[in-house]
């Protein structure tokens, strides 16, 4: 007996009609009626009447059908498992994160990731949650670690909040900058130091000046988040920053908290709602919410 004989019996049952059931299965009706009649040999019993124009199930065929359907489902089943072992052992994860998110919390992830399944590929792209939001929308990502809310909204992203974070400011050991806890309210006239247009910490922290009735003093902008947290170092200016960053920015530089209520932001794992994520992507969105999932 095998399957495909199995999965021709079934959709013959189920058609009622041998030329339908051959066409269903892109066989020809020959070759399907043959293997049909091989299979009621091995069994040793007819497997259908065979009345002008009527097809029917014999006792034997009625018997048997249920039993052939758990066999074809549970084959499926095993194939997939198999396939998605495989895939955990090779393949690839196209992941986006904006670059605080790449230099505060994908590296001890990533690792952990690595280690686990060192055949899969990982692809990191950096960009604004604009960017990311956009190449997911178009199947250039699999994942993207974003800020909430998004900046374009779509009913075709499902985004998972993961934790927030609390914003700190940083500055140069030597700069005259307060050990006591930092007020937006401090950052008038306070020479800073700013991320280019499009980063998502760049519209929290003018949006939270302008809230105060301000607008911020920058002595350098437009730089990325390695080339800002030098520019802090050598002296030119404060900078608002991820802890997790802050914490990651090594020597030369001096964190300070935020008085409360502080600024904080949401970070959030988007994938696509009408596509599944393949099975790596999926174990890499288990294995982020397994850790920081619920938010807090």
């Amino acid at each position: 007996m095998r399957f495909q004989q199995l999965r021709y019996f079934v959709a013959v049952a189920e058609s009622r009609h041998f030329t339908r059931a051959a066409e269903e299965m892109h066989v020809a009706q020959p070759s399907l009626s043959q293997q049909i009649r091989s299979l009621e040999r091995e069994l040793g019993a007819d497997l259908f009447t065979r009345a002008r124009g009527n097809i029917a199930l014999t006792d034997a065929g009625e018997a048997l059908l249920p039993l052939a359907r758990r066999i074809l489902a549970d084959t499926d089943t095993a194939r997939r498992e198999v396939q998605e072992l495989a895939q955990l052992r090779r393949g690839r994860v196209r992941l986006g994160a904006t670059p605080s998110l790449c230099t505060g919390l994908l590296p001890d992830l990533l690792r952990a990731f690595h280690d686990a399944h060192p055949g899969i590929q990982l692809l990191v792209e950096e960009g604004g949650s604009h960017d990311l939001v956009r190449q997911l929308a178009r199947g250039a990502l699999d994942l993207a670690l974003v800020v909430l809310p998004l900046p374009t909204p779509s009913p075709a992203l499902t985004a998972v909040e993961l934790l927030h974070e609390d914003l700190v400011v940083v500055s140069a050991p030597s700069a005259r900058a307060p050990r006591r806890p930092v007020r937006i309210t401090d950052l008038r006239d306070t020479p800073m130091v700013m991320f280019r247009h499009g980063y998502d910490l760049r519209e929290l922290t003018v949006a939270a000046c302008r809230a105060e009735g301000f607008e911020p003093t920058f002595t350098v902008e437009g730089g990325e988040m390695d080339a800002v947290l030098g520019f802090v170092r050598a002296g030119l200016g404060l900078a608002v920053v991820p802890r997790m960053v802050a914490e990651r920015g090594g020597t030369g530089l001096r964190v300070t908290p935020l008085a409360r209520p502080g600024l904080r932001r949401t970070i959030a794992l988007a994938h696509r709602s009408d596509v599944a994520p393949p099975r790596a992507a999926r174990e890499l969105q288990r294995m982020m919410v397994g850790r920081w999932e619920p938010a807090s």
